[in-house]
């Protein structure tokens, strides 16, 4: 008879007693209290809340801007993830402890830091004024925000799947006489698609509903730069719950749909990935 094998944790019934405990208060007990004070309202009020010119406004300005940077986070985050695994330089781990500043930084002071960069006055400001091209206070500010805020996602999602590749398979290729940019898209880039895939949908949650280092840049300008979470920040200061938790409720259901997709897509990927190995 085989010995029955030592857990280093509790069993499977009191771990998962407690995972589920730990969930529920930190995240799903918030967010059913957010629909289920929405449910009490009729339907037809909700769509007119959400319908407004202006909240309208707000969601494309908020979802085209965090779009953008994530797409450009995805490209920029494989890039930094390449070369921190690939080369070797002097302030390497500096580098690589940088990447993970915003998740420490507050949001606030990022925003300030940002505005004071990027303003007409600023030192990166003042140079695209040149251009006649305004960064602060416009919805390239707002894109640039997001694009500090996100990139850790992606960097710190493809960063552990690059360590783990086995060179010998780029070596063959290259043997064979691949070029080095067929080998990136027939062999490492299949490697890392789902990670880039979830890096992109973690900083698109995230900039979604960006609010700290954002308000700042924004210049919260009516139709223009004024995003949803100052949107449902300035209801809750007028004490109108009803309109903050519908318009709350819309980004809730948007950032699950896209986490969703993502993880779908992931899942994909990584089945085709195992099916070809085998």
């Amino acid at each position: 008879m085989n010995k029955a094998k030592k857990r280093v944790i509790p069993g499977f019934g009191l771990s998962m007693g407690v995972t589920l405990a730990i969930l529920g208060l930190i995240v799903i007990i918030p967010l059913a209290s957010l629909v289920l004070f929405t449910a009490q309202m009729d339907f037809s009020e909700i769509i007119e809340i959400i319908t407004r010119k202006r909240v309208l406004a707000s969601f494309y300005v908020s979802f085209i801007t965090a779009f953008i940077a994530s797409l450009i986070n995805a490209v920029m985050g494989v890039i930094l993830a390449w070369v921190l695994v690939r080369y070797d330089f002097p302030f390497k781990r500096v580098l690589d402890g940088m990447i993970e500043l915003p998740f420490a930084l507050p949001t606030a002071v990022a925003g300030i830091a940002l505005t004071a960069l990027t303003a007409d006055t600023g030192a990166i400001g003042s140079f695209f004024e040149q251009f006649g091209i305004k960064i602060a206070y416009t919805r390239i500010g707002i894109t640039v925000a997001l694009i500090f805020i996100g990139i850790p996602f992606v960097v710190r999602s493809v960063q552990p799947v690059l360590e783990k590749l086995d060179y010998s398979y780029e070596e063959a290729a290259g043997v064979l006489g691949a070029s080095k940019a067929k080998i990136f898209w027939k062999i490492i880039f299949p490697e890392i698609r789902p990670a880039i895939f979830t890096g992109f949908g973690l900083a698109f949650g995230r900039c979604i509903g960006e609010y700290g280092s954002v308000v700042f840049i924004a210049g919260n300008m009516p139709y223009e730069t004024e995003i949803t979470p100052l949107i449902i920040m300035s209801e809750l200061q007028e004490y109108d719950y009803t309109s903050a938790t519908a318009i709350a409720l819309v980004m809730l259901l948007f950032s699950f749909a896209v986490l969703f997709a993502v993880n779908i897509v992931q899942a994909r990927s990584t089945k085709i990935l195992k099916g070809g190995n085998k």
